[in-house]
């Protein structure tokens, strides 16, 4: 037998009988009789940890056992069963951000707001959200970075008052927010937060908010936040609330680059500027059509707050130009994010050689990336090779 296990010996008459044996493997039976054997899987064995029995014919009257088990896997299973009951007290999760891989506005609403109708779409850039329960009846937010609001400014109290709100829910949080994705970034990096922090809550509460009641009650703290609630690939209309979830209309290993220049885009001026006739007309479920069924290219990136954009920053359009200029076709496609001010670069993880040659850009936040998705009833997972190359801008995101 081996000796790191337990063993002892039974002495039983030949008519024994096994009723319930609480050892989790490695059973032997040796007796002077003959061997039996039981293994786990046994169709009739009433104790699921026995594994295996062995018993040796003679002719002698009594029979001699000996049982060898292993208590670790007894411990282990014990662990395992407090680990099922125990409440939860932390989690840590990943916040990705979104790119629109085209933004099409269609028309301004009587509420102000603008309809828009996008192909929006997860990618593997994220932030960082540990959570952990508080004992006292107040969030409590820290983050990696300054310039972040953290009080109820912040989109991820906002979340964690809307959950209470809405569920009558009595926790409260202390929340670190380790940043990478840049702020005033067209990227949805805030609306991801806020959409991860109420997934958290509801972690917490034993999940009795279903997915669909968290995506429609985010939609009353943020236009973009409803959409992290789909899959990872989503077109989405109205202000960006109606969110129809998609199949990934193109290769989840589709290399990009993100660049953002220090200066950010405010979301409110660019749409200040927004000239409706002067928009695209192209039907955006044409775009959609052609992307699933052609891929990406430079004719489907469309992006009608692009001009606005860049009248609010010049600097955008030049790098813009400048990129598609100096790449000689390496991307398929070169266009702004959202309301700016990021330049996404699709179909190589590589910046063009300038951004790192000229000192105008010495200060640009590079990051690749790929497509990213989840499974239904789980939350997003960072890849491992998702990289940042430099800090987040440290203007903070409050909308959008």
């Amino acid at each position: 037998m081996l000796s790191s296990m337990a063993s002892c010996n039974i002495p039983c008459s030949s008519g024994f009988q096994f009723r319930s044996i609480s050892f989790r493997r490695n059973f032997v039976f040796n007796g002077p009789h003959g061997s039996l054997a039981f293994a786990s899987g046994l169709k009739h064995q009433k104790n699921p940890l026995v594994q295996r029995v062995t018993t040796c014919n003679s002719a002698a009257s009594k029979q001699q056992f000996e049982i060898v088990y292993d208590p670790d896997e007894r411990i282990n299973k014990l662990a395992d069963e407090v680990d099922r009951d125990a409440p939860l007290s932390r989690l840590t999760l990943f916040s990705p951000c979104k790119i629109n891989v085209f933004l099409r506005i269609t028309e301004k609403r009587e509420d102000g707001y603008h309809d828009l109708a996008s192909l929006f779409h997860v990618i593997s850039l994220g932030d960082t959200i540990k959570f952990s329960l508080s004992p006292s009846k107040k969030d409590r937010l820290s983050t990696n970075v300054s310039g972040v609001p953290l009080d109820d400014r912040n989109l991820i109290i906002k979340a964690l008052n809307l959950y209470r709100k809405k569920t009558g829910s009595d926790k409260f949080f202390w929340i670190h927010l380790d940043k990478k994705v840049p702020t005033g970034a067209g990227l949805g990096g805030g609306s991801s937060n806020a959409a991860t922090a109420l997934w958290a809550a509801n972690q917490f509460s034993g999940c009795i908010a279903t997915e669909k009641d968290l995506q429609e009650w985010s939609s009353e703290i943020g236009s973009d936040i409803p959409f992290f609630f789909s899959e990872g690939a989503a077109f989405c209309t109205g202000r960006g609330e109606v969110v129809q979830n998609l199949p990934p209309p193109v290769p989840l290993d589709i290399p990009m680059v993100l660049i953002k220049p220090q200066e950010a885009c405010s979301t409110a001026e660019v749409y200040k500027r927004l000239r409706l006739d002067q928009t695209s007309k192209v039907d955006p479920l044409s775009l959609l059509d052609k992307i699933t069924k052609n891929g990406i290219s430079q004719d489907v990136c469309i992006n009608d707050l692009e001009p606005p954009a860049f009248e609010v920053l010049p600097s955008l359009k030049r790098l813009k130009q400048r990129i598609i200029s100096s790449s000689r076709g390496e991307f398929d496609a070169v266009f702004m994010s959202g309301s700016g001010s990021t330049i996404v670069g699709i179909g190589s993880p590589d910046p063009p050689g300038f951004i790192y040659n000229d000192d105008e850009f010495q200060d640009v936040f590079l990051a690749e990336a790929n497509f990213l998705t989840r499974e239904a009833n789980q939350w997003y997972r960072e890849p491992a090779s998702a990289s940042a190359r430099s800090p987040p801008s440290e203007h903070p995101e409050l909308a959008r």
